[in-house]
């Protein structure tokens, strides 16, 4: 690599960043092999190396743009947008060449698909010349105005159309990526044959591809239409038909205005007139800034959750947005020097992302300029400070309450020791009551202390885990029963399964119901929730007092490092519960709890634990908040999250797009297929067309821009309707491959899979019925002797052949079979076909 900046090779550059590196695109006229000079486009991509502290020449290319000698190419506009056909970011440059006569304008769309190739993508000829307000936008799409018209054209426009909208002043954008679509707005009528009987002086939008006009007010209210310079649209979804869209403006009032819906939500005072761009510089965890510039050189930062100024900066030839220093986030790329100076360029300038990132080349490293804070910050800040006050007053009432329970325990707990010393009977109420726990072991407890205290050298293991709820729901027929346990990550448990046994009013012998486990890990337990109660307990036990638990949970393990939570569940057929008006069931936990590295015993034993009962009532009917309203964030929601996983088969695909990157596959199953995230685990997406039989319930999980795995929690019928659409939707290049399907064989596939092998079976026993001893009759060919066929006996003998050959094809259509030879095909056939009745049964009572 070489330094940028040789042999006078560049005059006036246009520039871009894509994919972290500085691409320079410049127009040059070359000798041709004929004596005759020819229109070149050359590109020079840059990267930065931070050894260096510079940026350095990675690769070259030269394209031919014409080959006329009068012909003269100049460079209109640079743009990284998102080419459809690809399904990809990639530089787009827009040239122009001048005609002989001067009457039309030959304009070119050239598209970089890699760092030495240019590729046509769109040509158009005009009879005038572009001067000013061209864009290239997602598409790619030019767009422009001339003599009061919007004219735009596009690969799928297949030549240059006009917008249905008559303005001298509109705005220009781009709805959210995964929706590419191109919008203007303006603020007079439209054309004669879409204006209709709309007043004039509102304002209207109109997507540019199809054509189809909307309220500009949804987007930006008519007031700021005029003075808006520049948008950014940051989210679009239609909800019941009707267009949300959020955006960030900046006005020629030195204003940048975040719009939700058509209503003004923040407003940032600018300090600089007339700007020009907004780009978004996502830092990661740190946040999100807003970069705003403008043609005097003047950049600032505004940070998008606050909507304040985060640094200034002047004299500032370009700005770029791009992961320059590939660490996985964005960067500003802010370059310094005189405009009419090329050779400076590069020389100076600034990466940096404001959050700990910084490299500076030819500047002072001075800090950034930041504007003080408006008066109105100092408001906010004194609300933050209230707010943190009052919660740290709350959590001190909390522990002053906490103590007030520890000593009342501890003064109950003197009484009665003195009492049981002095002989006295104690005078105490119920230990529940009062929250007081026996101090001393039962008798079966005490038992075995003394095999306990053999192992005292042995590493201290939790015995059981502790059940914190128990709940139960019923969907599809089936009824879902789950436990959320907390156990002790240094104590392995396996073979985590639930039974259910039920009590009905006709018996008093519990039978078991036969269910299907399984289990979901859940988020550790806060330190400061991890004191509350449970919601449910095991019936054989009582309660621990709050104090004692307190004590337990913040002194002996007060990080609580070791704690892990997991929910088992398991689900049965609701049918055999249902024989009586109220059915008890008993819900047991069994495990294996591996001993540690310590421990001598080979065998671990399964250990059962009584988690609690539930009584379900037929009378009742149990709804899943879940499918009304999946925006709620509770622990039933949670819960009927899992029982719905539990319930529905899985099926997990693995997409790959070997030409084109997969785009937002999650906002496309949100928008047009109508799934709705579930906030409590939003990587899950609920679709609930019609009722619990046909929901479905999707997990996206990217794994490059390429390739991800889609997870299908659905029955088959639904399965296959979201794969068509899914199908439909994805290039025919992509592959979808099933990597997991549900547990257990379908029966569906054993019934296909039995009447194929059927089939297959009757046709190898027909075959080998009516096949003959290929050897034998090849032995008696070679036996017969040729005669002249003159001669009576060579007659004779040609008449006997015939005749055996007749007879040899008489047997082979109605052959002569033995009978231990038909028995066995009979039985094997038959065996066959008691496979297929079986397949068929199961089928049709699954």
């Amino acid at each position: 690599m070489e330094s940028l900046f040789s042999e006078d090779f560049y005059q006036e550059p246009h520039w871009l960043a894509h994919r972290g590196n500085i691409i320079l695109f410049n127009c040059r006229r070359a000798p041709d092999a004929d004596d005759s000079e020819r229109s070149e486009l050359l590109f020079r991509s840059l990267s930065f190396e931070r050894g260096e502290q510079a940026f350095l020449r990675t690769a070259d290319g030269v394209a031919v743009i014409s080959r006329k000698p009068s012909a003269r190419v100049d460079i209109i506009k640079c743009q990284c947008v998102t080419v459809v056909q690809r399904r990809a970011s990639a530089p787009c440059i827009l040239v122009t060449r001048k005609s002989e006569t001067g009457h039309s304008f030959q304009y070119s769309v050239l598209t970089l698909v890699s760092f030495d190739r240019l590729e046509p993508c769109i040509e158009f000829k005009l009879p005038y010349q572009i001067n000013k307000d061209v864009h290239i936008l997602r598409g790619p799409t030019v767009l422009w105005g001339h003599e009061g018209g919007i004219f735009f054209t596009s690969p799928r426009a297949g030549g240059v159309r006009q917008v249905p909208l008559q303005s001298s002043r509109w705005v220009v954008g781009e709805l959210s990526p995964h929706r590419g679509q191109v919008f203007v707005l303006g603020l007079r009528t439209l054309s004669d044959e879409c204006s209709g009987s709309r007043p004039p002086g509102k304002t209207f939008g109109c997507l540019v591809e199809d054509g189809q006009v909307f309220d500009g007010a949804v987007v930006i209210p008519h007031p700021y239409v005029s003075i808006t310079q520049c948008v950014l649209v940051l989210q679009t979804e239609r909800v019941h038909g009707a267009l949300k869209c959020s955006l960030v403006a900046a006005t020629s009032q030195k204003q940048l205005v975040y719009f939700v819906n058509g209503l003004v939500k923040d407003v940032c005072e600018l300090p600089l007139e007339q700007p020009e761009s907004i780009r978004l510089v996502d830092t990661g965890r740190t946040g999100c800034l807003f970069v705003i510039a403008n043609r005097q050189g003047r950049v600032c930062a505004i940070w998008k959750d606050t909507f304040q100024i985060a640094s200034c900066w002047s004299d500032v030839v370009s700005v770029y947005v791009d992961d320059f220093l590939r660490c996985g986030t964005d960067q500003m790329l802010l370059v310094f020097g005189d405009r009419g100076v090329e050779e400076q360029l590069l020389e100076k300038f600034l990466i940096t992302d404001l959050c700990g990132i910084s490299f500076s080349s030819g500047r002072d490293t001075e800090a950034p300029k930041t504007s003080p804070l408006p008066p109105e910050n100092y408001a906010l800040t004194l609300q933050a400070l209230e707010s943190r006050l009052q919660s740290g007053l709350t959590m001190l009432e909390e522990l002053q309450r906490e103590v007030r329970v520890k000593d009342r325990v501890v003064q109950q707990s003197v009484r009665a020791l003195t009492d049981v010393a002095s002989g006295r009977e104690p005078a105490v109420t119920q230990h529940q009551q009062e929250g007081l726990v026996s101090l001393w072991d039962c008798d079966d407890e005490s038992k075995d202390e003394a095999s306990d205290d053999k192992m005292q050298d042995m590493p201290a293991v939790s015995s059981k885990p502790q059940i914190d709820k128990l709940w139960h729901r019923s969907t599809e027929g089936r009824m879902v029963v789950g436990v959320i346990l907390t156990t002790d990550s240094s104590v392995p448990m396996t073979n985590v399964s639930l039974s259910v046994l039920t009590e009905t009013s006709q018996s008093s012998v519990p039978t078991v119901i036969q269910t299907r486990s399984q289990v979901f890990w859940l988020s550790a337990p806060s330190p400061s929730s991890s004191s509350s109660s449970s919601s449910s307990s095991s019936a054989s036990t009582v309660p621990e007092p709050p104090a004692k638990k307190s004590k337990q949970h913040n002194a002996s393990r007060p990080i609580d490092l070791n704690t892990r939570r997991l929910a088992v569940t398991a689900v049965t057929k609701l049918t055999p519960l249902l024989n009586s008006g109220c059915v008890k069931c008993r819900v047991m936990l069994h495990y294996v709890q591996t001993p540690d590295a310590f421990a001598l015993a080979s065998n671990p034993k399964p250990v059962v634990l009584h988690c609690g009962q539930i009584a379900l009532d037929i009378h009742n009917d149990l709804h899943m908040q879940l499918l009304k309203n999946p925006q709620l964030k509770t622990d039933e929601i949670r819960e009927d999250l899992m029982s719905l996983l539990t319930v529905l088969d899985c099926w997990v695909f693995h997409i790959d797009s070997p030409d084109y990157s997969l785009g937002d596959i999650d906002g496309w199953i949100q928008n047009s297929v109508g799934c709705k995230k579930i906030e409590v685990s939003p990587e899950y997406l609920l679709l609930n067309s019609s009722g619990s039989s046909a929901l479905v319930l999707l997990q996206w999980r990217p794994i490059t821009p390429f390739q991800g795995k889609l997870s299908v929690h659905a029955r088959q019928l639904q399965l296959f309707q979201f794969l068509d659409l899914l199908l439909a939707h994805l290039p025919a290049s992509c592959s979808v491959q099933p990597v997991k399907g549900p547990v257990g064989q379908d029966p569906v596939k054993i019934l296909a899979l039995a009447l194929e092998k059927e089939l297959a079976s009757l046709r190898e026993c027909t075959t080998s019925l009516l096949c003959e001893d290929q050897e034998e009759v090849k032995k008696n060919l070679g036996h017969e002797e040729t005669l002249a066929p003159g001669c009576v006996e060579g007659l004779q003998r040609c008449r006997e052949v015939w005749q055996r050959d007749v007879e040899r094809s008489r047997r082979r259509l109605s052959p002569l079979v033995d009978v231990g030879r038909y028995r066995r095909i009979v039985q094997s056939i038959s065996k066959v076909q008691l496979d297929g009745d079986l397949a068929a049964l199961l089928d049709t009572h699954g």
